[in-house]
């Protein structure tokens, strides 16, 4: 079976509840659920770890290396200054999809910048909810 892995960073934990404006009133829960229901089409074991620190993050990263085929990672705010969690990733041999509820390239300015982009295969931002359906069809697509 393929196994993938879904991370969260930081502050996920409380969609929701959280600027509800720009990340919607579901919460995280709520969207794990649906990137699983994709993930059963394509008969893949999805785990997800939600994390408030770096650190807990780049260890998962380099745990998965001999455990999962792809990574779907909505790095949070880590997304723009996260190099360690960058390092780990580019360790991984797999396809990784990097993913936003919201749009960071249609916020602040010091949004714009990913460091995850240079060592994903693609990302997929501004989708909302939908987004974790539509990562979970790319890593498929990817994995073939």
């Amino acid at each position: 079976m393929t196994r993938i892995l879904l991370i969260s960073g930081p502050n996920l934990n409380l969609l929701g509840q959280r600027e509800p404006e720009v990340y919607g009133e579901s919460t995280l829960e709520d969207y794990v659920s649906r990137a699983e229901s994709v993930a059963t089409e394509y008969d893949f074991e999805l785990t997800h770890r939600q994390y408030n620190d770096e650190g807990s993050i780049v260890e998962e990263i380099q745990s998965a290396r001999h455990t999962y085929q792809g990574i779907i990672i909505n790095p949070g705010a880590l997304t723009h200054y996260g190099w360690s969690m960058h390092d780990a990733l580019a360790a991984f041999e797999g396809p990784i999809v990097e993913l936003h509820i919201s749009n960071p390239n249609a916020r602040e300015p010091w949004r714009h910048t990913s460091v995850v982009a240079p060592v994903a295969t693609g990302s997929i931002m501004g989708f909302g909810g939908y987004g974790y359906e539509l990562a979970v069809h790319a890593l498929a697509d990817s994995l073939k």
